[in-house]
């Protein structure tokens, strides 16, 4: 049976109706002038009013902005065609202040507060910068800011750069565990071949596997301005769906490209198997090695059974050498293993808070990272254990 559709819906899925917390990808070409490198204000501007629209809906965004290095480079008038590594650099520091500024002057106008936030390759690669991260996205989010994410370009090597930014944002994605993948292109969506070159080329609105045939569809091109083609995106959808994300592919050419997709405009759906708190449970249940242990008294085992956060209270015993963020494994008092988890805070520190109350915790580190020794989003838990 065939995993592509190849009818279009006249309205929005549920999928992009249901979304609690949207990612949304946006390219240098979207954002920049092809030959004077000048900021689509008009077009960012429309952009951040369908987000606040979607805030007043009480739905979480994070953007992830590609176009400080094509800002910066016609301000140093670097010449077209690519750039060395230190070039693109020296135009990635240039352009960040004026994206920044430029998010922040527009973001207000439709009563929006943004943050910037520069990751690197191995911000989400090692776990404790993949939780510090994480941790930092969550909290704005909490304070209804709009997190504008981007590769720190101004530092990144060949060897550990993304070297675009539609996987960037897949593991944005599933990092917060977003709902869904917004990636604003150049065109409305993945094609059966590039339909610039092809002019039969079938619209697929509908991919439900990432198979070899849809591999074969994705072509290669870029821009200038973007290094991503439609292969970089199904590699995207790929990072997305394993971490139980939908990803919608959809033309970002058009003002307010955000509420087009709500009206049903012509996109691409990949849809996810599985929900992401799904997906990020079957992750840390198992495919990571746990590198310790704690064991917790019957109360705290029954406030895991609730669906409840693992406090020091209910600890009472640390195992093993881990890190803040390394995977641990969850015992009852009798050794039954409830679970695993993410550790908040390292084992030197969880074991001079295990038994304490949450208020003690500040007093006893100096710090304090929060009252849970492992946050039930970071748990993965045997029910037949409970």
């Amino acid at each position: 049976m065939s995993q592509i559709a190849t009818t279009s819906a006249s309205l929005a899925r549920p999928e992009w109706t249901r979304a609690r917390r949207i990612v949304v990808k946006i390219g240098s070409a979207l954002l920049a002038e092809r030959e004077t490198g000048r900021l689509k204000r008009t077009w960012l501007a429309s952009l951040l009013a369908d987000v606040a629209e979607l805030a007043k809906q009480g739905k979480d965004v994070v953007l992830v902005s590609s176009g400080s290095i094509a800002l910066g480079r016609h301000k140093l008038g670097l010449p077209k065609g690519p750039l060395a590594l230190e070039q693109s650099q020296a135009a990635a520091a240039v352009g960040q202040i004026s994206l920044a500024h430029a998010y922040q002057e527009l973001a207000a106008q439709s009563g929006l507060t943004v943050a910037q936030i520069l990751l690197t390759l191995g911000d989400t690669e090692q776990r404790r910068r993949y939780l510090n991260a994480r941790h930092t996205i969550e909290t704005l989010l909490a304070l209804k800011a709009i997190p504008v994410v981007n590769e720190n370009d101004t530092v990144a090597t060949a060897e550990i750069r993304y070297g675009d930014n539609d996987r960037l944002s897949a593991r944005v994605a599933g990092m917060v565990s977003a709902d869904c993948l917004v990636l604003l292109s150049d065109v409305d969506g993945l094609y059966s071949a590039p339909p610039g070159d092809d002019p039969d080329a079938r619209h697929i609105p509908l991919v439900n596997e990432i198979t070899a045939e849809i591999e074969a569809m994705a072509g290669d091109a870029g821009t200038e301005l973007s290094k991503g083609g439609m292969k970089t995106k199904v590699e995207a959808g790929r990072i997305a769906l394993d971490a139980g994300t939908n990803m919608v592919i959809t033309s970002g050419k058009v003002l307010h490209p955000l509420r087009a997709i709500a009206e049903g405009c012509k996109v691409t759906w990949f849809l996810a198997k599985q929900d992401p708190v799904t997906a990020r449970k079957r992750w840390i249940s198992g495919q990571l090695e746990p590198r310790g242990t704690l064991f917790v008294d019957a109360g705290a085992e029954r406030a895991l059974a609730q669906g409840r956060s693992l406090l020091a209270a209910g600890v009472t015993r640390v195992e093993g050498r881990f890190e803040r963020g390394d995977a641990v494994i969850i015992r009852a008092a009798d050794g039954r293993e409830l679970g695993r988890g993410l550790a908040a805070y390292p084992e030197g520190d969880a074991a001079r808070i295990l038994g304490h109350k949450s208020a003690e915790i500040a007093e006893i580190l100096g710090f304090d990272r929060g009252p849970e020794l492992i946050h039930r989003n970071d748990m993965a838990l045997h029910r037949k254990s409970m």
